[in-house]
């Protein structure tokens, strides 16, 4: 038997349901503060993410589907989202546009070769949205809201933001200097990915899980005593803003994210999800003033957030939140015999044309096995043809819940149903 391939899995019929909710209110959030969906490729030029993402990362340097297409070229399967995004606003001049801010989300699969973990899967699926074209603090501060509101709706508890800065392009590199010198006498302690990061990208050091209760990590110097004015003024802003928001936050200064484009505001998302650990990150993001023009553009600034769905949907039924589930039928319809089988297939596609969801047997049951059938599907209501019922242009209609029956003419079985249906959903508010 052929199964799916590592890191992969199926979403079954009984399951999707949650994905249709989520992206729902995604959907509606993201139209809210008035965000466009965005459909980028599946793969991309290995180049976009090695420039985009950063050499030093670890998703370039681990994790990334990399191979050689049948024309030679470098092609990756996209391991996250913003790099495909900025690559398409450079390539169609969306920067050109005169409402200047270009404020998009996209949702669809990453790919990532990684170790596996409760959650973390080699085919992820990622929501996100980038908005480009605005140096401004409320941005940020939008974008983080819009994205705790999503976490808010979905009905998680104690969600707040863990957030730092980075600073400017100045305040970055002087920063990265007093790293250099401070783990430089520590350096033979650490792992061997830290060994590396020092001179590559010395800030990712503090993101590493495997020494991250190193003494030395604790006693490293604090981003935030190496900005400038600017970015200080830029970064209490963004603070301000929440506050005014009303969003919860707490200021970690070991709080760098994994991908070498970010500046300035970085931030994740923290739930108190049971069977997750405390303080779980179920996503995050930044500001990445630097990188259209990194991937061929005009100096434009950029803030973004995403988080990884399969993630979220596992914190959801962890924590135990009901997520709708809408799958009923509305009306089931019962041949009373193989002579009124052809009749009822015509009313179940007339139906169907008037958005009225229905369903029928198509296993040659007996009668009282088709009344089972419908209740397993749940269905409100359910149409009962007999031949004497065809010749008189009648049918019988059952009400499953109150097991009420009756005889209506045919001729006005469309509004019929619609007005039962109406009635029916009013009884259950």
């Amino acid at each position: 038997m052929i199964q799916s391939a590592k890191g992969t899995y199926d979403i079954l019929p009984k399951d999707v349901y949650k994905w249709h909710y989520l992206e729902s209110i995604i959907k509606k959030t993201c139209e809210l503060y008035n965000y466009k969906e965005m459909r980028t490729p599946i793969f991309e030029s290995t180049d976009l993410f090695v420039r985009g993402v950063g050499e030093s990362t670890d998703i370039v340097t681990k994790e990334m589907y990399t191979f050689l297409d049948k024309g030679g070229r470098s092609i990756t399967l996209r391991p996250e989202g913003t790099a495909g995004v900025v690559r398409s606003y450079v390539e169609h001049k969306l920067y050109a546009d005169p409402n200047q801010l270009s404020k998009l989300y996209y949702v669809g699969p990453m790919f990532r070769y990684e170790r596996m973990q409760k959650g973390r899967y080699r085919q992820l699926h990622q929501f996100g949205v980038e908005a480009l074209g605005a140096y401004d603090p409320a941005v940020d501060a939008e974008v983080i809201a819009l994205s705790v509101n999503i976490f808010k709706q979905l009905g998680l508890k104690q969600v707040k933001v863990a957030i730092n800065t980075l600073g400017d392009s100045e305040s970055r590199s002087n920063y990265r200097k007093a790293l250099i010198n401070y783990f430089k006498p520590h350096v033979h302690e650490l792992c061997a990915d830290c060994k590396k990061r020092l001179e590559q990208n010395p800030l990712r050091i503090l993101d590493c899980k495997v020494d991250k209760k190193h003494k030395a990590m604790l006693g490293a110097p604090n981003m935030i005593d190496y900005l400038n004015e600017e970015s200080k003024q830029f970064f209490n802003q963004v603070l301000e803003y929440l506050n005014d928001f009303k969003i919860e936050y707490e200021i970690d200064t070991n709080l760098v994210r994994g991908l070498d484009y970010y500046n300035h505001t970085v931030y994740e998302i923290l739930s108190n999800v049971k069977g997750f650990g405390a303080h779980t990150a179920l996503g995050g993001g930044g500001r990445y003033d630097g990188l259209v023009e990194e991937i061929g553009g005009p100096n434009t600034p950029g803030v973004g957030f995403a988080f990884g769905m399969d993630r979220l949907i596992l914190a959801l039924e962890a924590e135990n939140i009901d997520i709708p589930c809408n799958d009923d039928v509305d009306v089931y319809i019962i041949s009373m015999s193989d002579k009124t089988k052809r009749y009822a297939t015509k009313i179940l596609e007339k139906l169907r044309k008037n958005d009225i969801k229905c369903e029928e047997d198509y296993f040659k049951r007996k009668v009282k096995a088709q009344f089972k059938q419908a209740d397993r599907l749940k269905a409100k209501f359910a149409l009962i043809v007999g031949e004497e019922e065809i010749l008189e242009n009648k049918i019988s209609i059952k009400n499953m819940k109150t097991e009420k029956q009756e005889t209506i003419d045919l001729i006005n079985l469309i509004q019929e149903i619609k007005d039962r249906l109406e009635d029916y959903d009013d009884s259950k508010t």
